[in-house]
């Protein structure tokens, strides 16, 4: 007797895209369910190292508790820094976090325009004057003077398609947003007994 085949959602760039198109449409009829609060708990070891993890969040108001592992990630700086290399620096971090939310965002799109991207690798450079970290000049900035991306991508994709998908992710990108746009960030003190 034969059996019924169980339809399986279409994916293109290992991306689900009928759950992509779901998504929107659920954010467009109810706005709330866009609403994310990501949190992050860092713990200083020692000299520059600090580890930091990962876990819960919040969606559309509730905590989100589908996660069974903690992300764990170690930050530090080399030895020219005062570090010991127990993990990469904090604008290597940002580099990471730029890449890879800007190669998300290009696969999601290239996905849900039928687009196959057979490969994607991205460099990017960071050019850094730590005479503003250091308090040497007021004239100098504490972070990044410039960030340079560069997207390699192998497809039979037109240039033109390609060329609008990397507009595209940049204008999708919340890191790129993130690091191109002023956010308000607020610090507070809290003391331990």
């Amino acid at each position: 007797m034969p059996t019924q085949a169980t339809v399986q959602p279409q994916a293109v760039n290992g991306v689900p895209v009928d759950q992509f198109v779901d998504t929107i449409n659920t954010v467009q009829d109810e706005p709330r369910a866009a609403r994310f609060t990501f949190r992050s708990h860092s713990h200083w070891i020692r000299g520059s190292h600090v580890v930091t993890a990962v876990k819960d969040f919040r969606h559309a108001g509730v905590e989100d508790t589908s996660r069974n592992v903690t992300f764990v990630m170690d930050a530090g700086e080399p030895a020219v820094l005062l570090g010991r290399d127990e993990g990469p620096t904090p604008f290597e971090a940002l580099l990471h976090a730029l890449a890879s939310c800007l190669a998300i965002s290009f696969i999601y799109y290239a996905s849900a325009r039928e687009v196959k991207i057979d490969a994607l690798e991205m460099e990017l450079e960071g050019e850094i004057d730590l005479q503003g970290f250091l308090g040497l000049s007021r004239k100098i900035r504490n972070g990044f003077d410039r960030i340079r991306v560069t997207f390699h991508v192998t497809s039979d994709a037109p240039r033109e398609t390609l060329d609008e998908l990397c507009s595209l992710a940049q204008r999708r990108s919340p890191v790129f947003d993130m690091i191109s746009n002023p956010v308000p960030v607020t610090v507070e003190m809290r003391t331990k007994q």
